[in-house]
Order: C-alpha cells, then structure tokens, then sequence
C-alpha cells in the first residue's frame, strides 16, 4: 500500500479491536457501550473494505505490469486496473474526508412557530408531517416528545425524535441527513385564515441537535430546577388534570426544556431530559465551533435559526435553498417526505468545503 492512506493501519487495527469487542458477551449488557461501538463499527466498515480492495487491487496491478513486459496483452488489463483504482481511490478520499463526530447520531428535530402567528403554526405542522414521511423513507422511527398544539392544529413548538433502526453508514444515519435543516423556513401562501386570497409569508424555526446518550454529558443535580404543572393544550381530552407536565431549567447555562405529552410526571421527566442532554451538547459544540476556524463555522450555521435558509413558494410549488442556490417546482413531492436531492446537494457541499479545508 502506498502512503497516501497513511492511516490505513491504525484504522485496520481499531476495527479488528470493535470486532473483538462485539464478540465479547459481557459487553452486550450494556446498551449504550453496543451502541457506541456499533455506530464506529458501522463507520470504519465501508473504509476497511474499500483498503482491503485497494490492497488486492495494488497487487493485481503490479502483477499485470510484470507480464505486460513479456506479453503485450496484459498492457490493457493493467490500464483498466488503474482506472478501477483512480476510481477506488476517489471513494476512499471521501469516505477518509474530516466528518462531523455527530454524523452517526439519531436526531432530534425542535420546530418552533415564528413570524405569521397561526400560519406559522399551521406551518410547523407541515414540517412535522414532511419530516416524518422523509423518516419513513429511510426505514427511521419518529417519536413526538413535546408538542404545543393550537386551536386550528398547529404547533407552537414540538421537539421530534428520529432514530435510525441500528448502526449504519455515518452518512445515511438521522443526525448526518438531518442537521442542515436547522434555521429559518420561509413560507409563502394564502392562509387558511386569509378570507381575501392574499399570499402571506411566514417563517417556522428549526433546530437540529443530535440525540446524546446519558453518559455522554454529566449534568450534576444541584444544577437543576425541576417545576410541575398541569398540561395546556387546544381543549378536550388532551388536556391533562393532574400536574403532570415537566419543565426543567439548567441554571448555569439557563437552558429550559419541558414536556407534557406523557402521562405520567415520570415519563415527562424522562423525556425532557433526552431534550436538555442534546440542547446543552450541541451549545457546547456551539461554543467550541464558534472559536474555531473559519472551516467549522460553518457547521454552526446549520443549527442557527437567524438565518432564512428554504422558502416554500406554495402557488409557484417552489421549492429552494438559498445556501447552495438549490430550486425545484416540487414542493409538494417535498412536503411528502422527497428530501433526499436536496439533502445530497448538501452533503456534497460539505464534503467539498471539508476537503477544501484541509
């Protein structure tokens, strides 16, 4: 092997050591060490496959150039072996390319209603149900932790959960296809509560935070403010009668999370720990970008609701992301869950930014 994957063998050697980890019976009791493991398991995979093709294709190749010295027809084998091999190589540039650590996370999704009053909360809702079906897709599960709901069906805010089946490729996990959807969605169209067939524009926030285990951010008890109380909603059955809602502050960052979706004040706790957990990891990972050098800013962006980055043009069924001038006119296969060209337009440009930087 040449030494332009100078670290093929330490990565060879850390994913001979997860193999032998995942072997090892005691290390299944823990479900969050599996997880931890499977998720670099599944990242170092499609990397030592395509060294070990590129090993088998280096030695094919040399013995290739060998006989084309003695027998001129093995002169066009070995040029389509270095071709494969151009081609091996340029997969294996990407897949080694600087990656973001939260790449092979599950998400979790906060939409909160903005300018436009109830079109904005309508609007939320649309993103909700766009963000759901495009989980579908993917084979992912959704979990509605918290939701505030209006009288006409909207949402004031909502946090989502999106959790992948199991490991997979980092770039096809939740949090890696998902977290350029954090910021300002624009919206144009005539409301529902427009009675003179104008277009109004309105805008829903989003942010995009990746799912934290309990053991990845250590939260002291001292530092928390625990309240209980009764449930709100748009009316009927929904509405809780005992103090079962959870709203819990974080008093040295001022961070607050609630929930009220559960039943019981267990559960809500539960829950609104999940949402504090990632709201204090991606502030922290906030902080740090934003010290960093002008190649992470940019990740900041992607979780920054000051800044406007779709508008949804609804009578031009327009769709666009001003960030990498991305347009479309299928909003509504869109709103249906077709995230996926856009998305990959987005993946690529990171990439490309990625290996601009290094």
């Amino acid at each position: 092997m040449s030494e332009e994957f100078a670290s093929a063998d330490g990565l060879r050697a850390e994913f001979a050591e997860l193999e032998r980890q995942l072997a090892q019976p005691d290390v299944h009791a823990d479900a969050a060490r599996v997880r931890r493991i499977g998720r670099r398991y599944a990242e170092l995979t499609p990397i030592v496959s395509a060294l070990t093709e590129l090993d088998v294709l280096d030695a094919d190749l040399a013995a290739a150039r060998e006989l084309a010295t003695e027998d001129t027809t093995f002169a066009a084998e070995a040029e389509q072996l270095e071709q494969r091999r151009g081609r091996l190589t340029e997969r294996l540039v990407l897949l080694l390319a600087p990656r973001d650590p939260n790449d092979s996370s599950d998400a979790l999704i906060e939409i909160k209603s903005g300018e436009g009053g109830e079109e904005s909360a309508l609007f939320a809702g649309d993103l909700l149900r766009m963000y759901t079906r495009y989980a579908e897709t993917q084979g992912w599960k959704t979990e509605v932790l918290d939701a505030q709901e209006t009288d006409l069906g909207g949402y004031r805010t909502l946090t989502v959960a999106v959790k992948a089946g199991g490991a997979g490729a980092p770039e096809r996990m939740p949090y890696a296809r998902l977290k350029f959807e954090g910021g300002v969605h624009r919206v144009q169209r005539v409301p529902v509560t427009e009675s003179q067939g104008r277009i109004h524009t309105s805008a829903a926030g989003v942010l995009v935070m990746p799912e934290v285990e309990e053991t990845e951010v250590e939260i002291a008890d001292g530092d928390l403010r625990i309240d209980v109380f009764r449930s709100s909603g748009p009316g009927g059955q929904g509405v809780n009668t005992t103090d079962s809602a959870v709203r819990i502050t974080h008093l040295p960052t001022g961070v607050v999370v609630s929930c009220q979706n559960e039943r019981s004040q267990l559960q809500n706790r539960e829950q609104a720990m999940r949402m504090l957990r990632a709201r204090l990891a991606a502030l922290a990972a906030e902080q740090a970008a934003s010290e960093a050098s002008a190649a992470r800013r940019s990740q900041v962006r992607t979780v920054d609701r000051a800044e406007r980055i779709r508008t949804y043009n609804f009578p031009e069924n327009r769709f666009a992301d001003h960030r990498i001038g991305f347009k479309s006119h299928d909003l509504d296969q869109v709103l249906a869950g077709g995230l996926d060209p856009v998305i990959t337009a987005l993946q690529a440009a990171e990439v490309a930014e990625r290996l601009a930087a290094r």
